[in-house]
């Protein structure tokens, strides 16, 4: 039986549907030498398909192992694979695959946070996110302005965009002081920041948006901001089964993984230390950069003539360490005594 090139494609971890079909309009897709077109369709598994030069190993349907990560993402990550500015991606931090690649099931702009999926099966990503399968999607958003009971049924029964009409599936008010308030919003379609989107029309700014829901899949407190963990096989299923495709019968969590998931601390130390591999990488960056080098002695002789002999002088001021006085460090340092400007009582004999 036939398959469309770009299904065959997605099955095998290189992207989503339409993401591939980007590449093979723009000639970047080859079938035994020849460029590959749109509506080109692969009777047998065994022709050579390259993508941009790059040959591709093609993953037939009883082959596949389906994985699913749940990543919580946080503000200011990018959800690109490579970014020219050097900017952090969304795909940084995932584990790395031996076959086939990670794709993003829908995308959240940089300052939204929240829960995003991953697969390693681009047809589930490509029918998950496919607005006739109208999988919600909840958030948490608080916004800035005054919000009345008639704006939220406005919101609810439909607002028009700029791409069409859009409406939030439900609403619930949950809290807020002043001018600052906070919902729980569902949608189905997931356009391009529908949820800000929706609310600019009505006149009140999103100051904060996190995701916390993707079907039946939420954010827990389980996972840590900056963190990821892979589902099981029941939780795969059920996201298989939501778009009708075949459930799975194997899994890439060993037995002994799934009896004894990764806790908070873990997944903690595990992000810690990868942003700590950052900045030393990015400092390091900055360093080739050429940047002048400071000279300690010449910051040593500043501190000796502002506050006397550094070594245990008698210079204004004295020394800290021979009176045996901590010398404030970090926020202390900057912070103003109060006593210090504080007229001295004048003495009166008894």
């Amino acid at each position: 039986m036939s398959e469309k090139l770009q299904k065959v494609l997605a099955r095998s971890g290189q992207g989503s549907r339409r993401e591939i079909e980007l590449k093979i309009q723009a000639g970047r897709v080859s079938i035994d030498g020849v460029v590959a077109k749109l509506g080109d369709r692969l009777d047998d598994l065994s022709v050579l398909v390259r993508i941009d030069g790059h040959k591709v190993d093609l993953v037939a349907t009883s082959d596949e192992v389906c994985r699913v990560l749940a990543y919580n993402k946080p503000e200011g990550e990018l959800c690109t694979r490579h970014d020219p500015e050097g900017r952090r991606t969304v795909f940084d931090r995932l584990p790395r695959l031996t076959e086939g690649r990670w794709v993003s099931v829908g995308r959240l702009d940089a300052n939204t946070s929240g829960l995003l999926l991953f697969t390693t099966d681009g047809e589930l990503a490509n029918r998950l996110m496919h607005p006739s399968r109208t999988v919600q999607r909840e958030y948490m958003v608080r916004v800035f302005g005054e919000v009345n009971e008639e704006m939220v049924r406005n919101l609810v029964r439909g607002v028009k965009l700029e791409d069409g009409m859009a409406r939030f599936e439900d609403v619930v008010y949950a809290g807020g002081e002043g001018m600052n308030h906070t919902f729980y919003v569902v949608i189905t379609e997931g356009r391009n920041r529908e949820v800000r989107r929706l609310w600019d029309s009505q006149g009140v700014t999103v100051s904060r948006l996190k995701r916390v829901r993707y079907g039946d899949i939420y954010l827990t407190k389980d996972l840590p901001r900056g963190g990821w963990m892979e589902l099981e096989l029941t939780e795969v299923n059920y996201l298989r089964e939501m778009v009708e495709l075949e459930h799975e019968s194997e899994t890439m969590l060993t037995v002994e993984g799934q009896k004894r998931k990764r806790g908070v601390r873990q997944i903690r130390r595990a992000v810690r230390r990868h942003e700590e591999r950052a900045s030393e990488e990015s400092s390091g960056r900055r360093g080739r950069g050429g940047k002048e080098r400071r000279n300690p002695t010449s910051t040593r002789n500043k501190g000796a003539e502002e506050g006397g002999n550094a070594r245990g002088g008698r210079g204004k001021g004295g020394n800290n360490a021979s009176s045996g006085k901590r010398k404030p460090s970090g926020n202390a340092s900057n912070r103003r005594n109060p006593l210090k400007n504080k007229p001295a009582k004048p003495r009166t004999r008894k």
